[in-house]
Parts: structure tokens; sequence; C-alpha cells
């Protein structure tokens, strides 16, 4: 098929069933079709996605890089680059899927600064306890 291809969400929704079984990966469309049968997971977690983004479902289960060369195979095109970062859904006030990875990097971001603050803090905490004790047994063992 054409690799250049470009569908809406619209196009991608009636392929959802096992006669034609089309997901999104990561702003990818794949026609998944062929590989129902061959999925390790079975057909069912395939077709619960079928016609819908499964970015989501395809990374919380962690599939390695051997499932991430298989997509190729069953590429069919992109998702448009306008459907693929929409401002945020102010009525599910969340959100679009493509920024979720975005916001946990950013999570994880802050949660490091976190951990570097305590650090710092701790450490001060030492030197300054050390600084005095030195000080205190400096000066009992001067008198």
């Amino acid at each position: 098929m054409n690799s250049n291809k470009v569908f809406n969400l619209a196009d991608v929704s009636p392929h959802n069933n096992n006669k034609d079984c089309w997901v999104i990966i990561n702003a990818r469309v794949y026609d998944v079709t062929n590989f129902l049968n061959d999925h390790p997971g079975g057909d069912n977690v395939l077709l619960d996605v079928a016609g819908k983004d499964a970015s989501d479902e395809f990374e919380e289960v962690g599939h390695g890089s051997a499932a991430r060369l298989m997509l190729d195979e069953y590429y069919v095109g992109e998702i448009d680059h306008v459907e693929v970062e929409p401002l945020y859904d102010i009525s599910k006030n969340m959100a679009p899927k493509y920024n979720r990875n975005a916001k946990k990097q950013q999570t994880i971001t802050k949660e490091e600064k976190g951990l570097g603050i305590n650090f710092t803090l701790k450490f001060i905490l030492l030197v300054v306890s050390t600084t005095i004790l030195g000080v205190a047994i400096g000066f009992l063992l001067y008198k």
C-alpha cells in the first residue's frame, strides 16, 4: 500500500472487525487483519482496539523491538497531524492521547528534581551537623 497515505480517525474507525482490522499505534496506521490469528495475545486483544488508537495498550504491554519491527509489515499510513496534536479536550478535561508520553516525561523529571532537592538538603544538614560537632570536639580538646 501507499506509505505516504494520510488518514483521519474517521477513515480508520470502520476497519473494526476480524475481516478488516486496522489499529493506530503512535500516529501510524496498521492493517493487522492477517496477523489476528498469529498474535501471541490472541485475536481478541487486537479486535478490542480495532479501528481505534491502540498506542496506550501497545506500550503498556511492553512490546519489544521484534514486535516493533514486525509492525512495518502491516503499515498502511499515518494519522493526520492535525488529529495527532489536537488542543485539550475541555469537555473531557483531559489531554489528547499523543501528548500523554510528554506528560509522563514531565512527571518523571519533576520527581527526579524532588529527589535531587531532598538529597541536597540532607547533604547540607550532614555537613552543618558535622561542622558543629567538629567545633564542639575541638573546643573540648583545646580546653
